[in-house]
């Protein structure tokens, strides 16, 4: 097992996401503090998939700032990638471009690949932005993608919605159990079950907040 580990190619720095974090290094620690709760959750091994609530366009930086060590691929909406610019950097920065309310399967096996070479998987599972900033309508992508690559799934609760000049706060919760549907078959029936564990884990998160 760890002969073929040692075999997956490393993920190369992205020099975008050097920058983004330096500047969110001084954001976070002045105009806009982001104070991280439970960071001993997160697995020193990898691959591992990390998952939040959506309610601004900065929580994929919260997301990544909070994994000090290694780059994370992103899954975003394609609509983020059809300027050229935009879709230079971001490609850069190893997003990997899903089209939103569909069964993408391109993009699914891009993200078991990315996993099963020893990677981390950021998702987003609303799919889109939510004021409220708890888990509402999830995408049933992700679902499949812990199924089938059997990696971790850690939760990430980030409240409020990040504001210049106010407090966020981002909690990080231990790793939610799929093994036991893993055992089961990935299916329709296992699918919901872990959907529905994602639901009631950031409910109980947002409760002992």
């Amino acid at each position: 097992m760890s002969e073929a580990k040692e075999k997956q190619p490393k993920q190369k720095k992205s020099f975008f996401y050097i920058i983004a974090r330096f500047l969110a290094a001084i954001v976070f620690h002045t105009l806009a503090p982001v104070f991280y709760h439970g960071k001993e959750n997160i697995p020193g091994e990898l691959p591992y998939i990390i998952i939040a609530n959506h309610s601004s366009f900065m929580d994929p930086v919260i997301m990544a700032y909070a994994i000090k060590k290694h780059d994370v691929t992103f899954l975003g909406k394609k609509e983020l990638i059809k300027n050229k610019l935009a879709s230079f950097i971001l490609r850069n920065m190893h997003i990997i471009p899903v089209e939103r309310h569909s069964t993408d399967m391109a993009a699914m096996r891009a993200c078991v690949s990315a996993l099963r070479n020893q990677q981390i998987l950021g998702i987003f599972p609303e799919g889109t932005r939510h004021h409220q900033g708890l888990m509402e309508e999830i995408e049933g992508g992700v679902a499949m993608i812990a199924l089938r690559s059997g990696a971790p799934v850690i939760p990430m609760y980030i409240t409020p919605k990040f504001r210049m000049f106010h407090r966020t706060d981002c909690y990080i919760g231990s790793a939610i159990p799929t093994e036991d549907l893993r055992q089961q078959g990935v299916n329709k029936e296992t699918c919901q079950e872990l959907l529905e564990r994602i639901t009631a884990t950031y409910a109980a998160m947002a409760k002992q907040k």
